[in-house]
Parts: structure tokens; sequence; C-alpha cells
């Protein structure tokens, strides 16, 4: 299972709207193990396909604590059918959006219509952190980013300095 490169902003493909899977087939499958490899490689908790190139509606997540089990989680056309009023705030941040963290408040409850890797129609209510993670991740399908959540200044300010740290030979990050 090859780990896949991440796209980064300003990528466009990022603000790309994914496609729905019509039919999970082996190619599918192979996708999915490739993005759990590459989420937890990157220390990552959630993956959309898009971000590493692939414009599917396809989600991995895995909201364990660091020293717990691991509890993989796949969403293949995720669909948020009804959220909380109730709101949570997290400090959100994003593999495509390296080392920038952002306060977003969204519901803290919502229930998820998706399909499996089995074919099977599912739904679940996610809370808390599980709840903010598939609702981050579907943003990532309709091409939204945690950015969006900012001023125009502040989300040109961002893309500009990770762009500036991308060409500089002289910078890495570890």
């Amino acid at each position: 299972m090859p780990i896949k490169n991440i796209i980064t902003v300003p990528n466009e493909i990022l603000r790309k709207k994914s496609q729905l899977v019509e039919k999970i087939t082996n190619l599918e499958k192979t996708l999915v193990n490739d993005m759990f490899e590459t989420m937890y490689n990157s220390n990552g908790i959630g993956l959309a396909a898009i971000q590493i190139g692939i414009a599917k509606r396809i989600v991995v997540l895995d909201v364990s604590g660091k020293d717990e089990e691991k509890k993989p989680m796949c969403f293949i056309n995720p669909k948020i059918k009804n959220t909380s009023d109730e709101r949570s705030v997290y400090e959100e941040g994003c593999l495509s959006i390296p080392n920038t963290f952002i306060q977003i408040e969204r519901p803290k409850t919502c229930v998820v219509e998706y399909v499996d890797l089995n074919s099977k129609k599912k739904e679940i209510k996610c809370n808390d952190l599980l709840s903010t993670c598939i609702q981050h991740e579907c943003n990532h399908l309709d091409g939204k980013l945690i950015i969006d959540f900012l001023s125009k200044f502040k989300k040109d300010l961002i893309i500009k300095k990770i762009s500036k740290n991308k060409s500089s030979p002289n910078k890495i990050v570890v």
C-alpha cells in the first residue's frame, strides 16, 4: 500500500467538487487502504480522496487517541442528513494546509448517511470530535477548506506563507 502525496494549498484541485462513487470495486478498496496509510503516516485523523488528487466522495477517519487501539472508519458518498443546534469549537488543522490551526465552530452532533466498503448503506450519529472531523472532510468533498472560515485577508496571508515555504529550498518541515 503506497503512501500518496497530499496536495496542499494553493493547488486548485482542492477546490474541485468530488464525484459520487457509483460502484465499489477493488480500485476503491485499494484507494481506501492507501488513504489510511497516507493519513496515519502524516499523523492525521481524517483524509478526503480529493486531498490526494482523486475527486471521489471517499473519506477515511480515525479519531482514536494516541495510546488507544486504532478505530479506522471509511465513509463512501457521505451525506450529512442533519445537525444539532448545539455547537462546539475545535482548533482544526488540515493536512492540505500545513502548520495552520483555526478555531472553527460547528454543530456538536450530526447524522451522516454513507455507504461502507461492502456497499451497505449506513447511518451514524457523530458527536464531538467525530462530528467535527466528518464535517471537515465533507467540506473537502465540496471544495471547501478551513481557511474559507477566515477573512479574505487572513486566508491570503496563509496561502502566501505556505506557497513561500514550498518554494524555499532552505526550509524543511520535520
